[in-house]
């Protein structure tokens, strides 16, 4: 009798577990905030309303809060006072927030862990203390015992199969999410460093001995250290927060690929010793399912708090769109490069232009298209033939943007053109043929128009640095492209962990019920009269 009370304890207590699990999940479903978040314990009037209240705050406020509403969750390190700091991965009242939405699972797994834990050691006390010779048992309790477990155990290898599926989507998803990150942020560098190496060598241009001036050469020295270390910034904040996230996703992943493999294992041979009546192999089973499904409660309150920080992430981009040159924490994932750093590369990389074209075009007017005497040397070389067509400058003298005028060659096709106007030389350098520039003042210039058009090239580039703009495309792409890919298979993920963990729950009961009814069936067909063999249980 009393090892009955047990097994009815056990029963009860697991759908006991069971509706409150469901109860706390339905009630963060129920006061989230419409995309996914959790917040517990206000009706959805009184937390409409302080959103708005918190939204008015927000907006006089100089840093940009991003997913205020979202993440509005009680913060247990602030004695359970609402968070309203935003997404910021690197605050910790964010994650204790967050954290705290899990709390249900950590409570149903520990719950379950000291139930299951204590009935298991009253029937340990049963079968010790009170030893009886089971006999009657009950057709139909033992036909439903059989098929509940059926049913569970195919339950348990679904949810192990979705958990599987999910985990490798997702760690597919976020891979490529990191890559397009650590990608653009390796352009943006790299694009950085190629301005910087085209300033640098902005200073080598000599043609025919005229160079740039030396205060032009002083500035370039100066905002190539900013670049690069703009670029260095940019480059290693990047890739050190990819690696940390990576790391923590292997190993989330690595954990979700075991749990799910010895779940479906201790399923599927808990079921074929409960079926062949292996009860001391059962009992073992029971005890390290009983561990594994407390853990595996605790990891469906952990993942849940990933699916809640995805959607948290994926928010504050879409938010930050809207306001990319405001201060927000994103800027630690993937950091504009300083505007002032930006604006004046810009600048500089402008003048820097239309210095080289000038000194070039210099070149042109006052020695290649001018006939000197012969002891006017070094200028003289023996020019002759149709004057060399001036260099196009994109820019007028305040940096405006400027149109080519009839009869000047623009940047990309310049060195086309100036060939024909090379002259073949002595050895004394002078031209023995028809021609106003010689093979080394064609060098000199076309390295000077390579370096020009190299600059004028990245203007556009350097626009975007200075608003912002690649960072907004790359959080752009990341919100359309991968977050829903992100939010769909960690919720996939969350769904396999709660089916699992539920159904080898289930299991776990149903082992020792069924085991019971088995043992009770066996004996009876042995011991009693067949009469008797239908009767009800007695014990």
């Amino acid at each position: 009798m009393l090892l009955a009370l047990c097994l009815r304890f056990l029963l009860f207590s697991t759908f006991l577990l069971l509706s409150f699990s469901y109860s706390s999940a339905r009630t963060s479903v129920e006061y989230g905030d419409g995309n996914g978040g959790v917040v517990l314990g206000l009706s959805r009037d009184r937390i409409e309303r302080l959103l708005a209240d918190n939204s008015s705050e927000q907006d006089l406020n100089s840093t940009l809060l991003l997913a205020a509403k979202r993440t509005y969750r009680k913060d247990p390190l602030n004695h359970f006072q609402k968070y309203t700091g935003g997404w910021n991965i690197s605050n910790r009242h964010y994650w204790a927030s967050v954290a705290y939405t899990a709390v249900p699972f950590f409570v149903v797994g520990a719950l379950w862990f000291a139930i299951f834990g204590f009935a298991l050691t009253l029937i340990c006390l049963c079968y010790c203390c009170c030893p009886r010779e089971p006999y009657g048992y009950s057709r139909i309790a033992y036909a439903l015992s059989l098929i509940l477990l059926t049913l569970f155990t195919i339950a348990a290898i679904v949810g192990c199969i979705v958990l599987y599926t999910g985990q490798a989507k997702f760690h597919s998803s976020t891979t490529s999410t990191l890559d397009y990150v650590v990608s653009q942020a390796d352009t943006t560098s790299e694009n950085l460093r190629n301005v910087s190496g085209y300033l640098s060598a902005a200073k080598q241009i000599n043609v025919d001995q005229v160079i740039l001036p030396s205060n032009v050469q002083t500035d370039i020295d100066r905002i190539q250290n900013r670049i690069n270390s703009s670029a260095s910034k940019l480059s290693s904040k990047t890739e050190d927060n990819s690696e940390k996230i990576k790391n923590l996703i292997e190993s989330v992943r690595l954990a979700l690929i075991i749990l799910s493999a010895v779940m479906l294992l201790l399923t599927f041979i808990g079921f074929v010793f409960s079926i062949f009546g292996m009860q001391v192999f059962v009992y073992i089973l029971v005890i390290a399912g009983w561990i594994l499904v407390t853990g595996t409660f605790l990891l469906c309150g952990i993942f849940l708090l990933l699916h809640n920080v995805t959607g948290d992430t994926c928010v504050a981009m879409d938010q930050w769109v809207q306001h990319p040159t405001a201060h927000t924490a994103l800027d630690d994932i993937l950091p504009c490069v300083d505007n002032a750093t930006a604006q004046e590369t810009l600048t500089k990389s402008k003048e820097v232009t239309s210095q080289l074209v000038n000194l070039m075009n210099t070149v042109i007017s006052n020695i290649s298209n001018n006939n000197f005497p012969p002891n006017m040397a070094p200028f003289y070389y023996n020019q002759s033939g149709p004057r060399v067509p001036i260099l196009c400058n994109p820019f007028n003298a305040d940096l405006t943007d400027r149109a080519c005028a009839p009869g000047e060659v623009k940047l990309n096709n310049a060195t086309q053109v100036w060939r024909g106007y090379v002259c073949e030389t002595s050895g004394s350098g002078i031209c023995v043929t028809t021609g106003r520039l010689t093979p080394g003042i064609y060098g000199q210039m076309g390295a000077g128009v390579n370096v020009s058009y190299g600059l004028y090239r990245y203007g556009p580039f350097l626009v975007n640095l200075e608003d912002c703009s690649f960072v907004r495309k790359t959080f752009s792409d990341i919100h359309a492209e991968y977050c829903p890919g992100l939010r769909k298979y960690s919720q996939w993920i969350y769904s396999g962990l709660v089916m699992v963990a539920t159904a080898v729950m289930l299991s776990l009961v149903f082992w020792v019920i069924y085991g019971r009814e088995r043992r009770h069936r066996v004996y009876t067909k042995e011991h009693m009269p067949r009469g008797v063999e239908g009767d009800d249980k007695h014990n």
